[in-house]
């Protein structure tokens, strides 16, 4: 057993291809120890003899000897005929699969049995096809199905894209670009990478580099939420453009635009500017060990830093200012004082209307008048009429 190992599997969905005839391939996003993403193929049937294989090979964990002792998965066999219902049929199943084989003790997880089965193959790099016939058709697995894995909704079919200018990759896990290259892009990451294919070749592009074909993509981005969410600093940055804001691992801020670029207009106190958002992690969320390792790579490009960008679109991209950020944002901070203000006013007046009987002055009594003469004579003691004689 080497050193190298997988972190983890990911099924991105099934292709259905035409040539030599037509059949269905799972599409798995490996995840490898050395930070290397690769995407490979396999048929059903392989996976059921790689998965029968692995069962004899320890057949303890397999539940061979004692039912009770299995931890390896369980996998239904193939059907006589697979066609495109069982194919999509059995996501949730295969899913699920990749995510416990992952998770199992090391001597199974990372024997050279797994790892040989999902290496990288001549025909991943170059699939075989034939323009011909056809183009093979791709389904993706829903982000939600996660959540609910039985829950296997209709095909998505992989949007295309188009580079607007040449990008040369900086790691074997990218994928470079000449402007005017058109690429189906299997996987969109927030922190501005996406995992795209081009004919036989396959990895990471930055998402500065691309535009959809049907017009600009700001349709694509959240509107600003000058509220703002709270975020936390996980790798520190120095800025290199004036719109950027530096700052150290540990700082809080809140992200008041997310957009497609991997790079955040963000808020520190009143100061608001663009930071990597490959570097923030949301407040609250727990810190893992692969997002730490992702973060060891190097943030994407700026779309605002791209030369030779020649678009197909006649309307240019839109881009908020940051000045527009900074106005908003302090607008936004000085209503939410002003709204605080009021609601402290507005209680107080309540407190001063309830106030409690006990502290309101009383009012005095009536000085009662003075008896006559007469009538002291005529109802008071022996006593009292001898001091008025």
């Amino acid at each position: 057993m080497g050193d190298t190992f997988i972190r983890h599997i990911e099924l991105l969905g099934y292709e259905k291809r035409f040539f030599p005839s037509q059949h269905y391939v799972y599409m798995f996003l490996v995840k490898w120890n050395d930070l290397s993403e690769k995407v490979v193929y396999r048929r059903f049937t392989e996976i059921y003899e790689f998965h029968k294989a692995l069962k004899e090979m320890f057949p303890i964990e397999s539940g061979d000897i004692n039912i009770e002792n299995r931890i390896i998965p369980h996998l239904p066999a193939p059907k006589w005929f697979d066609g495109q219902r069982s194919t999509e049929n059995r996501q949730g199943t295969l899913a699920e699969y990749c995510y416990t084989l992952v998770n199992l003790p090391h001597k199974i997880s990372r024997c050279l049995h797994v790892i040989n089965f999902f290496k990288v193959r001549h025909d991943d790099m170059n699939p075989v096809t034939d323009s011909q016939i056809k183009k093979p058709e791709v389904f993706l697995l829903p982000k939600d199905s996660k959540k609910n894995l039985t829950d296997i909704t209709g095909p998505i079919v992989l949007q295309t894209y188009r580079a607007i200018a040449d990008y040369e990759k900086s790691s074997t896990s990218e994928m470079p670009l000449k402007a005017g290259d058109m690429v189906d892009v299997v996987e969109k990451s927030e922190n501005g990478w996406w995992f795209c294919q081009l004919k036989n070749k396959r990895g990471w592009v930055p998402a500065a580099y691309l535009e959809p074909m049907d017009g600009p993509d700001e349709s694509e981005e959240q509107e600003p939420n000058y509220a703002g969410e709270a975020y936390v600093v996980q790798k520190s940055y120095t800025a290199v453009e004036e719109d950027e804001l530096t700052l150290k691992e540990g700082d809080t801020i809140e992200v008041i635009h997310k957009l497609l670029d991997g790079w955040w207009v963000i808020r520190k106190d009143e100061t608001t500017g663009y930071y990597p958002a490959m570097y923030l992690q949301k407040a609250g969320e727990v810190n893992t060990s692969v997002k730490n390792e992702l973060r060891n790579r190097s943030a994407p490009p700026r779309r605002s830093t791209i030369r030779n960008v020649k678009s197909i679109h006649k309307q240019g991209r839109k881009q908020i200012s940051q000045e527009t950020y900074r106005r908003n944002s302090k607008k936004y901070i000085q209503n939410q004082r002003n709204m605080r203000g009021k609601s402290q006013n507005k209680a107080n007046v309540i407190i001063e209307k309830n106030e409690p009987e006990d502290n309101k002055p009383k009012a005095q009594p009536a000085i009662p008048p003075r008896p006559s003469k007469d009538l002291i004579l005529n109802r008071c003691t022996e006593s009292t009429r001898r001091k008025i004689l």
